[in-house]
């Protein structure tokens, strides 16, 4: 691949604010020197960023590409090979928008995986848990009350009760080559039947799992909203909390301590407020929505004030997809851009287990990176609305 040079970078990423030009010089796939006097060899590529900004190429932290309907029930039924493909549009939607990294945390698997590393379809990078796990009558179980249908074991969640299936199912996800586990600890907007704050799984359940994914070196992330769920989660071994938007400062406080991460999707409440209607967003699930709209960037703010490390993720389904983007506005609402940017980058590196290989422009890690027409510090909107250019591994994506 040679030696790719981008000149003239403000960049802002960790431990740089981007406020002078510098030069990034890559070697092959993997950035070598930072600085405003690395000396570019004359047999570099170059690509002048003019002054622009360049920051760590972004991570979804909560990336649906199975997610392909917001109709659980239904979607569950499609066969596998339609939805891989569907996902693979998403995926490669995700990488153009500057997204090199992705964690899909109710979806994925195996082959879907090996395609994406063989470079038979342009995708981010991409960390799978498989389905999600739910109880019966839980957030994942999507059957509509009215039908006697048995559980089903679909590709984005899987219905399991019990310490020993849920501990079977773990392994068999990690044989595969799971990134981590997705448990459903909350009721969720787009359930038909649970309540939002009722906590879902016995101690034992999350447990098992959580013993199984420290024993692979891994971790839990649990989908839970109110302190209830959230406590009931952390205190049994989950690791990261997804969503999280009825959080409290007691509840923020446990977390700091338990080193538990949060993952916030404000984008996905936004998307189904404006557009719930257009698609199909049902009666039940959008007065779920509403209880949780608002609370979402205040969650933000209780967990940062307690010490939480914070994410970014965007949890959009169907055709909600496009809005991704639109995240890290909102999240930039609250946080400004320097934290957003951190969030979406070596945060969520931190949260995956992957800091100094992903999330950051420095040596040692791979060349993913974005580059801005202008100045993010000026003109924050840029990173939501700007034309970019994204590299992954070194080559910009086309």
């Amino acid at each position: 691949m040679g030696i790719l040079a981008v000149t003239n970078a403000r960049v802002l990423t960790a431990g740089r604010a981007g406020k002078d030009p510098e030069t990034v010089l890559i070697q092959d796939d993997v950035i070598v020197a930072v600085g405003p006097d690395v000396a570019v060899p004359g047999d570099a590529r170059v690509l002048d960023a003019d002054g622009g900004s360049v920051t760590p190429g972004l991570i979804d932290a909560h990336c649906h590409a199975y997610g392909v309907s917001l109709n659980l029930e239904e979607m569950e039924k499609w066969p596998l090979s339609y939805v891989a493909l569907k996902a693979a549009r998403r995926l490669e939607a995700a990488l153009r928008r500057g997204f090199t990294t992705v964690r899909d945390v109710a979806g994925g698997d195996p082959g879907l995986a090996k395609a994406i590393r063989e470079g038979v379809i342009p995708a981010p990078r991409y960390l799978w848990t498989g389905p999600a796990l739910s109880q019966t009558g839980g957030h994942g179980d999507g059957r509509n009350p009215l039908f006697r249908d048995p559980p089903y074991c679909g590709c984005s969640t899987n219905v399991v009760d019990g310490v020993e299936a849920i501990r079977r199912r773990a392994r068999e996800l990690f044989r595969q080559g799971a990134h981590a586990i997705k448990l459903l600890t909350s009721g969720g907007v787009v359930s038909p039947t649970d309540p939002l704050e009722a906590p879902q799984y016995s101690p034992d359940e999350i447990a098992a799992a959580a013993y199984e994914a420290d024993r692979r070196g891994s971790y839990v992330t649990a989908h839970a909203y109110s302190p209830r769920a959230i406590v009931h989660s952390v205190t049994n071994g989950v690791r990261c909390i997804e969503h999280g938007n009825l959080l409290d400062p007691p509840t923020a406080a446990l977390m700091a301590e338990r080193g538990a991460f949060l993952v916030p999707t404000l984008a996905a409440y936004d998307a189904m407020d404006r557009r719930g209607a257009e698609v199909g967003l049902t009666e039940v699930g959008r007065a779920k929505n509403t209880a949780v709209l608002g609370a979402g960037k205040n969650a933000i703010r209780v967990a940062r004030a307690a010490g939480v490390r914070i994410g970014f993720g965007s949890d959009l389904m169907g055709d909600l997809e496009d809005e991704q983007l639109q995240g890290l506005r909102l999240q930039c609402e609250v946080e400004g851009i320097e934290r957003t940017v951190e969030a979406a980058t070596a945060t969520n590196a931190a949260i995956l287990g992957l800091s100094g290989r992903i999330g950051a422009v420095a040596p040692g890690c791979a060349a993913d990176m974005v580059v801005f027409p202008g100045d993010l510090r000026r003109d924050p909107e840029l990173l939501w609305t700007a034309q970019r250019t994204v590299l992954k591994g070194g080559e910009p994506v086309r």
